[in-house]
């Protein structure tokens, strides 16, 4: 059984704006407070391509492993980690984050996709964000009404840290305004 979500938001910032804030959201000391679940961040891979102007980024994530303690003292491993592919494409002013873990992958499987682009409203002052994310336990699908409860559990916490991930990157967008002062991008 596989538990699968979708959220949009709209962030009332230019997709400029938005895009450096996804940059810096894992940076800040105050950020990390916020978005504790997440341990470290490392950029593996960075390349433009110089004919069509795409940046694509490759980032190594270290997060306390999702999912109620009780399984994570089954599998013996409290952390887990997750590869980030992210393209931006300045051009169509579009970035995709693609998140998916590598450790864990017997008991979980977790994919997170993230685009961020211009609202069609009002393309040039807000950013829609469309986030989809699924989960799937392994090993209890043969118990499919305890992997389905633990699924839901996995599902409600991706839910928060998610909404700390916009609060973060709020704060963010909202430092970025102040910092140009004031003028728009």
């Amino acid at each position: 059984m596989v538990k699968a979500y979708a959220q949009e938001y709209v962030y009332k910032h230019p997709w400029e704006r938005v895009t450096s804030a996804s940059w810096r959201k894992f940076a800040d000391p105050e950020n990390k407070r916020t978005l504790s679940h997440v341990l470290e961040v490392d950029t593996l891979n960075r390349k433009l391509d110089p004919q069509s102007g795409k940046l694509y980024t490759t980032r190594a994530i270290t997060v306390h492993a999702p999912g109620p303690w009780f399984i994570r003292k089954i599998i013996g491993q409290d952390i887990c980690h997750c590869v980030e592919s992210t393209v931006v494409d300045a051009q169509s002013r579009s970035m995709q984050l693609s998140t998916r873990n590598i450790s864990l992958q017997k008991f979980i499987e977790v994919v997170e996709k993230i685009r961020y682009d211009p609202h069609p409203d009002n393309p040039d002052r807000w950013t829609i964000c469309r986030q989809e994310t699924s989960i799937q336990i392994k090993p209890l699908s043969a118990l499919a009404s305890m992997a389905e409860k633990v699924e839901q559990r996995c599902a409600e916490k991706f839910v928060q840290n998610s909404a700390k991930g916009r609060e973060v990157m709020e704060r963010i967008c909202k430092y970025l305004e102040a910092e140009s002062g004031g003028i728009a991008l």
